[in-house]
C-alpha cells in the first residue's frame, strides 16, 4: 500500500508538506499541492481512513443497530435517520447481529442508536462507561452517555383500549411481541392495568410481531371466538396476519372479529375493512434520535424524549351494545 512517505520521496519533499496537501492546508501553495496531488494519483494512493481517524478521533460515520430488518416498519425509521445525519455531515451504517457490536469500542463509528434486543443493558453501559455516545430506542438505562428516545407505548396500549371499551367489547385477547421486547412489554403492562381498573376479562397470547406469528395467534383464537371477539395485537403485522387467517373462516373482521393493531404501517390503510390502530410518525422518531447523538457527539446536553401517539379508528372494530 503507498503511503504518504512514497509520496513525499518521489515529490521530493517533506511528509508533513505532502499531509498538508492532502488536507487543504494552506501552508503550502497551490502550485505544490497540484504537483503533490499529481504524484498522489500516479501512486495510486488510498487514504488510510483508519490512521485518519485515530488522529481525529472521528468517523462521522453513525451506526444504527436493528435487531431486524424485516416488516413494513423499518423504512420510515431508517429514512429520518438518515436525512438528518446526511444533513449534519454524517454517514450512516446498518448494523445487525454481535459481531457489529464492536464497532463501537473499535472506533469505527463515531456513535449509536440502537433498536436491538441482541445488546445487554450491560454491555452498552460498559461502552458508555468508555465514553461512548449512545441513543436507546428500546430501553431506559440511566448513564450520561445514554439518551432515550422512546415511544409512548403506554399511552398508545391505553388508547387502544379505550377505543375498544368504548366501543362496547368486553372480553379481549391481547396477542404479544417477543418475550425480550420493551416495546411490546410497555404495551402489554398497560393493557393489564386498563383491565385491572376496568374489570376487564384479557387473555394474553404471545407472538412474534411477524404475520405469521399473527396467523398461528388468530389459529389459537379461533376456537375461543364464540359469537364475537376483540383483539388488541401489540403491532400492525400480527394484524394483518390475523386478517390473512380469518378470512379462511366464516368469522367476519369488524362484525365477528374487532381487531386493533399498533404502528400505522401503510399496508395499514388499505386493508379491508380499515384497521385500527395507534399511530406515531417513525419519521421522526429516527431524526429525532440522529439529532440528540449529534448534539451527544457535540457535547451539548440533551433531555430524554418521547415520541406522542394518537388512535386512528377503523371499521375493523365494530361497536358491541354495552354489558
Amino acid at each position: 500500500m503507498v503511503s504518504i512517505k512514497d509520496i513525499a520521496k518521489k515529490a521530493g519533499v517533506s511528509i508533513s508538506t505532502v499531509s498538508y496537501a492532502l488536507n487543504g492546508s494552506p501552508k503550502v501553495t497551490e502550485e505544490t499541492r497540484r504537483r503533490i496531488l499529481a504524484v498522489a494519483e500516479e501512486l495510486k494512493y488510498v487514504p488510510n481512513a483508519a490512521a485518519r481517524t485515530l488522529k481525529k478521533r472521528e468517523t462521522k460515520v453513525i451506526g444504527l443497530y436493528l435487531t431486524d430488518f424485516g416488516g413494513a416498519f423499518y423504512g420510515d425509521l431508517l429514512q429520518g435517520v438518515k436525512e438528518v445525519l446526511n444533513q449534519k455531515g454524517y454517514d450512516l451504517i446498518v448494523c445487525s447481529g454481535k459481531r457489529s457490536h464492536r464497532f463501537l469500542p473499535e472506533r469505527t463509528i463515531d456513535g449509536a442508536i440502537v433498536l436491538d434486543a441482541t445488546f445487554s443493558d450491560k454491555e452498552l453501559l460498559k461502552y458508555a462507561e468508555m465514553g461512548k455516545k449512545i441513543v436507546v430506542l428500546d430501553r431506559e438505562l440511566d448513564h450520561p452517555n445514554i439518551n432515550h428516545v422512546l415511544l409512548d407505548n403506554k399511552a398508545g396500549a391505553t388508547l387502544a383500549m379505550e377505543y375498544l371499551w368504548e366501543m362496547g367489547h368486553r372480553r379481549i385477547f391481547v396477542v404479544t411481541g417477543p418475550s425480550d421486547s420493551y416495546d411490546s412489554n410497555q404495551r402489554l403492562k398497560a393493557v393489564r392495568q386498563f383491565a385491572e381498573r376496568h374489570n376487564l376479562e384479557v387473555t394474553q397470547v404471545d407472538g412474534l410481531f411477524t404475520k405469521e406469528s399473527g396467523e398461528l395467534a388468530a389459529e389459537r383464537i379461533f376456537p375461543e371466538c364464540g359469537e364475537t371477539a376483540a383483539v388488541f395485537c401489540l403491532n400492525d403485522e400480527m394484524a394483518i396476519g390475523m386478517y390473512n387467517f380469518f378470512r379462511k373462516t366464516d368469522l367476519v373482521v369488524g362484525r365477528h372479529i374487532h381487531i386493533i393493531g399498533f404502528d400505522n404501517i401503510e399496508l395499514a390503510e388499505y386493508v379491508s375493512p380499515r384497521l385500527a390502530t395507534i399511530d406515531y410518525s417513525k419519521r421522526k422518531w429516527g431524526a429525532l434520535a440522529s439529532e440528540q447523538l449529534i448534539k451527544m457527539l457535540h457535547g451539548q446536553s440533551v433531555e430524554h424524549e418521547r415520541i406522542y401517539v394518537r388512535l386512528v379508528p377503523g371499521d375493523s372494530v365494530g361497536s358491541l351494545p354495552n354489558r
